[in-house]
């Protein structure tokens, strides 16, 4: 579930890096959704990870929750958020 955590939490990054592009900032809105699920999953992961090294499951929190306020605040500069 940890690699699961970590993967999403990538998917999620390269999913805010495109839609920083010009063009793509309405990606956002199906971005910021998927790096919910992200954080849900990883706040799973860490909490069955017992005695195990939670390094990917930190990881992908961290890259979902950055993905998610920068998604935000794309949407906010952009105008897509009223």
């Amino acid at each position: 579930m940890q690699i699961v955590s970590l993967i999403w939490g990538i998917l999620a990054i390269i999913g805010m890096i495109a839609g920083f592009l010009p063009c793509l900032g309405a990606l956002n809105w199906l971005n910021i959704p998927f790096a919910a699920i992200g954080i849900i999953i990883s706040g799973i992961a860490l909490g069955t990870a017992g005695h195990k090294p939670k390094g990917s499951s930190i990881a992908g929190l961290v890259c979902c929750v950055a993905a998610m306020f920068f998604g935000i605040f794309r949407l906010a500069l952009g105008g897509g958020i009223v």
